[in-house]
């Protein structure tokens, strides 16, 4: 239980949420105690959270940035909050085109992407690393690395404990995983049953949980987070957040709402024409403006129907 004061009342603890139950969250408090906390269903409360504690009163602090998803229904998720990379894995068969919206997605969320190219031990995997440094290398950070046999581990464990929170994103097979497990040994432990709380017990799963990595760096452990679709992104956002139009940051299209199709003046089309930004970096863009104009017009007409 927490501490009282001098008047026998609860005094409020500062804490981080570091696992989510459902119906409970495991707290990690300042002085290194571990507590669970009863939570309704649909708190709204999510790993990573900073929290006070007051007897059994959980109240959120302010985030600094919150990832969430897009279901296949429409549906918004929010995943973990206050992290500050996102690692996007790839291995042969992930889909054209994810790389983009993973890191369109990360950026807007204020977080900071990096590539891990997985299975490098494989031939193929060897190839998509080489083509993703090519287009992304002097973007973001890129580990090309095999989580199977251990090889390249190292510069990515040294990028992570430069105080990173962090969380992977990967389509099925990338092997995002295997990769959680080699950097968090502790995964492989089982949670303690929630029965001995008498609460909903032990069928109860983590939706997601919190790992300090050795030697520094902590990852969030998101089960089911694979493919997801771009949250509240705006059409003029999008050029801003897009890899490969960074080059716009100083040289500015002469329409502040330039969706760079055929507009006069648009910065994107001239660094096309000279070659600046490839022709097929500038296709994958339209196809994902296509999606954000999409997503745009069907929440006018949800707003039209309130």
């Amino acid at each position: 239980m927490g501490n009282k004061n001098q008047h026998g009342k609860d005094e409020a603890e500062q804490g981080l949420v570091v696992s989510h139950f459902g119906v409970a969250v495991e707290v990690l408090f300042e002085t290194g105690e571990r507590r669970m906390v009863k939570v309704k269903r649909n708190s709204g409360h999510v790993v990573g959270d900073q929290v006070t504690v007051s007897g059994e009163v959980l109240t959120r602090l302010a985030r600094r940035t919150e990832l969430s998803r897009r279901d296949a229904r429409g549906g918004i998720h929010l995943l973990a909050a206050n992290l500050d990379v996102l690692g996007i894995v790839l291995a042969p068969g992930t889909p054209s085109g994810f790389l983009d919206r993973a890191i369109v997605a990360a950026r807007a969320a204020g977080l900071a992407p990096f590539v891990v190219c997985n299975k490098c031990d494989l031939a193929e995997a060897e190839e998509q690393s080489r083509a993703t440094g090519s287009v992304y290398g002097g973007i973001l950070p890129i580990f090309p690395l095999s989580a199977a046999t251990g090889a390249g581990m190292e510069p990515l464990r040294d990028y992570l404990r430069q105080g990173h929170r962090g969380a992977f994103v990967g389509t099925t097979g990338v092997g995002k995983s295997s990769l959680m497990n080699a950097l968090c040994p502790e995964l492989n432990l089982k949670v303690g049953a929630l029965s001995d709380y008498n609460w909903t017990g032990r069928h109860t799963t983590t939706v997601s949980s919190l790992h300090a990595l050795p030697g520094g760096g902590e990852l969030v452990d998101t089960p089911g987070f694979r493919d997801f679709g771009l949250v509240d992104i705006t059409a003029p956002e999008l050029a801003a957040w897009f890899p490969g139009f960074e080059a716009l940051r100083d040289h500015r299209c002469r329409f502040n709402d330039c969706r760079h199709r055929q507009e006069p003046g648009c910065a994107v089309r001239d660094e096309v024409g000279s070659g600046t930004i490839s022709e097929e970096r500038y296709l994958t863009y339209l196809v994902l403006l296509a999606e954000v104009e999409a997503l745009e017009e069907a929440a006018q007409r949800r707003n039209w129907k309130k």
